[in-house]
């Protein structure tokens, strides 16, 4: 498991470099969307991945690991806007937002690493079609949760959703070769 670590982080590593620079281009911009919409733009980007691997067709011609990036950062972002609210939507610094970074993916990757344990890695088996598959049922369950306006019976909220999200995410991405050093 211990290469598990080190995947994760390898991964972690060059989606925290995107947000980075990303923020250097448009500041934290983000904070003026509400969860709904960040939600929403993971969809959007699960809901491309899933169309290129049914069609084998990218007309874009981005790729579908930069997809998989991309909802690693807007799950990290729903995480912080958790956190923070979307009351208040003002931007926050930048050296505040990495911190916020850092500390949700500890978090999102201490839970890996317990569930990773207690599953005996059974991601490793799984097809990344399959990873998508989970990633857009659990889209369609926050959706739910958020017309709930958060309420669950027995379920977990929102930040459990996001958080299993990053995590398929991460997992594509290892099993896609992007895990290894360079």
């Amino acid at each position: 498991m211990s290469s598990t670590s080190l995947e994760y982080d390898n991964v972690i590593s060059k989606a925290k470099a995107l947000y980075v620079k990303k923020m250097k281009d448009y500041g934290t911009s983000w904070r003026i969307m509400r969860l709904p919409s960040l939600t929403d733009q993971i969809f959007i980007k699960a809901n491309r991945i899933r169309s290129i691997q049914e069609s084998g067709e990218n007309l874009v011609g981005e790729d579908v690991a930069g997809e998989f990036v991309a909802m690693i950062n807007y799950g990290i972002m729903a995480l912080i806007q958790c956190e923070l609210g979307t009351k208040n939507t003002d931007e926050i610094d930048t050296e505040l937002a990495e911190q916020l970074y850092d500390k949700h993916i500890k978090q999102v990757k201490g839970l890996m690493m317990k569930k990773n344990h207690d599953y005996g890695e059974a991601w490793r088996e799984m097809r990344v079609s399959s990873m998508t598959d989970v990633i857009l049922m659990k889209l369609r369950r926050l959706k739910q949760i958020e017309d709930n306006k958060g309420k669950t019976i027995v379920s977990e909220g929102v930040e459990g959703s996001y958080t299993d999200i990053i995590n398929y995410s991460v997992f594509c991405l290892i099993q896609m070769g992007m895990g290894k050093e360079q």
